[in-house]
């Protein structure tokens, strides 16, 4: 039951007009990196409504961490869940969305270094209430030239866009949000992938799709990530990218021009390689701070 004073300040205060928005990240033995993701998710020009950190059966300092960040910005909402049921990306993404409170869900990897103006721009990209998912591009941070990578980032997720003849709007799980009511709709219909042999935020953007669901491209929506996937094998990254057409057959899909992110991907492999060898070779302790 309402106060007098609490009636009156509930009747007086304008309502928001921006969605609230809650930034969810999965966790695994992230201990490296879990406090600065979640310190570039809370110094934000607009401030999360909640950042919840799910951690996956970590072994290593991960969920002590996050605990530690509760105690150092207790006027920050972060809030830190265990799923201990299974082993996986895709339960542990499904625990955080799940209970997230925000109007949207914004979902980032334990190595993101958001933006500082990332949730004003998700904001900005939900503004057209037809939006129901947002996606951007990424800066590499230990990767040289980031803000010429972001720029060419960018390009190539344009150029992808229009090899896919606007069919499909891809998330990227480094970097993406949706509605609260969107993942209401599709999360029953999702894939598991038990063999973890997909693209779980390729999976995400066909299952929208189906539910006719729009998808928008958001270029100021920006990230930082690490471009370690560039350590694997020529033939692990191969299996990384072919996660693509695996994704496709699982729904059914058989476009070829849904083909060209694969190829367009794997044919920056072994400059982006080099680019990042040389990188690390000129600098042996990398700076992880801000981007």
């Amino acid at each position: 039951m309402l106060t007098e004073n609490a009636l009156i300040n509930a009747t007086a205060a304008p309502a928001s007009l921006s969605p609230s928005v809650s930034i969810v990240i999965p966790a695994y033995n992230e201990e490296s990196v879990i406090r600065q993701c979640v310190t570039a998710a809370i110094y934000q020009s607009v401030p999360a409504h909640e950042i919840i950190v799910v951690d996956n059966m970590s072994k290593d300092s991960t969920a002590q961490t996050v605990s530690q960040l509760q105690q150092e910005y207790p006027e920050s909402r972060i809030c830190l869940l265990t799923q201990d049921r299974e082993q996986g990306l895709i339960p542990t993404r499904n625990f955080g969305l799940d209970h997230a409170t925000g109007d949207i869900l914004g979902r980032i990897d334990a190595d993101s270094l958001l933006e500082p103006d990332w949730v004003e721009e998700v904001q900005r990209a939900f503004a057209d209430q037809s939006v129901q998912a947002a996606t951007g591009p990424v800066i590499y941070y230990d990767m040289p030239m980031r803000r010429f990578g972001l720029k060419a980032d960018d390009k190539v997720r344009q150029l992808l866009l229009k090899l896919s003849r606007h069919e499909y709007h891809f998330l990227f799980g480094s970097n993406m949000a949706m509605r609260r009511t969107a993942w209401e709709s599709i999360r029953g219909s999702t894939c598991r992938d038990e063999k973890d042999e997909m693209h779980e935020d390729i999976d995400l953007s066909l299952h929208l799709a189906e539910h006719g669901l729009k998808i928008q491209y958001w270029p100021e929506m920006v990230s930082g990530m690490s471009a370690r996937r560039l350590e694997d094998s020529p033939k692990d990254y191969r299996y990384y990218v072919q996660r693509f057409d695996r994704t496709y057959k699982a729904h059914n899909i058989k476009k070829i021009a849904l083909r060209a992110p694969m190829a367009v991907i794997f044919s920056v492999y072994y400059p982006a390689k080099l680019l990042r060898a040389i990188h690390s070779a000129n600098q042996p302790a990398v700076k992880r701070g801000g981007v």
